[in-house]
């Protein structure tokens, strides 16, 4: 009986080790996911494996790039501005979800948080092997938009209302980021990225372009010359080795959800809060 006791009490003391452990390493939100529901004029809807994504049309356009006096505070690599003209393109309605990487890549690199949460833990590199396999499935031409491309489509593109965060100045209207995430602790249904389109859309009914995660864009990193441009790829690669990151997170502080915020990453460089969102 005692070998039955010590048995039960070891077992009892693994599964909370087991439970401690599956709570201090899921960065997924726990809160019950809404359905997201399409709000863009004009899109098309792709599938793969039975996952559906849908990428809405931007139109062409000219923009300010950078900190403009509406973004408020800035930091110093989001000046000086720079006029941006973009042919039409198309981007992701929202952050590439875990279900899609699971079916184009037959594998998840992170934890799974739930289907319809943004993939992460991928590295710039990652995501072009991603973008590839999609091409052979879809016989598309998907990649990472360029920064220029992502940050027109934050701001609402020909449709902007010059909002300070992607779809309003009240960030808690659309963006997950640490105030209303990371700072209420692991305890809290909140705490971790929440499944895509939860929040208000910006004005193409794009979701999450502020906050949740951190998305990749194809660009190499560099310093804005205030040069106006046409469809800008960024520098070359003998220029840096750098690939930029747009958006903020939920781990982040508001200013990093501002539309012209830019972060930098090594393109192997992979973390909880990181992820991507296509465009064609």
């Amino acid at each position: 009986m005692k070998r039955i006791a010590i048995i039960a009490i070891t077992l009892a003391a693994v599964a909370a080790f087991a439970t401690l452990c599956f709570h201090l390493f899921d960065f997924g939100s726990q809160q019950q996911d809404k359905q997201l529901v399409t709000l863009a004029d004009d899109y098309q809807t792709f599938e793969v494996k039975g996952v559906r994504f849908n990428m809405v049309r931007v139109e062409g356009g000219t923009f300010t790039m950078g900190a403009t006096i509406d973004d408020g505070d800035f930091d110093p690599d989001e000046v000086p501005t720079q006029q941006v003209t973009l042919t039409s393109y198309t981007i992701g309605e929202t952050e590439v979800t875990q279900a899609l990487w699971q079916a184009v890549m037959g594998y998840l690199p992170t934890r799974y948080d739930g289907d319809d949460h943004p993939i992460k833990d991928v590295s710039w590199d990652d995501c072009q092997q991603f973008i590839s396999k999609l091409n052979e499935l879809t016989g598309q031409h998907f990649h990472l938009p360029t920064e220029a491309q992502w940050e027109f489509a934050a701001r609402g593109g020909c449709k902007s209302k010059n909002y300070k965060y992607a779809g309003s100045n009240n960030i808690d209207d659309v963006a997950w980021y640490s105030a209303n995430a990371w700072d209420k602790g692991k305890e809290s249904p909140d705490f971790g990225n929440h499944a895509v389109g939860m929040l208000a859309p910006n004005e193409l009914g794009l979701y999450d372009m502020s906050g949740n995660v951190w998305e990749w864009c194809e660009d190499y990193y560099s310093h804005y010359d205030g040069q106006p441009k046409t469809d800008p790829a960024g520098p070359t690669d003998s220029q840096g080795s750098f690939r930029v990151n747009r958006g903020g997170s939920w781990d982040y502080i508001a200013t990093s959800s501002r539309t012209c915020n830019r972060r930098n990453r090594t393109p192997d460089f992979r973390n909880f809060n990181l992820g991507l969102r296509l465009a064609q």
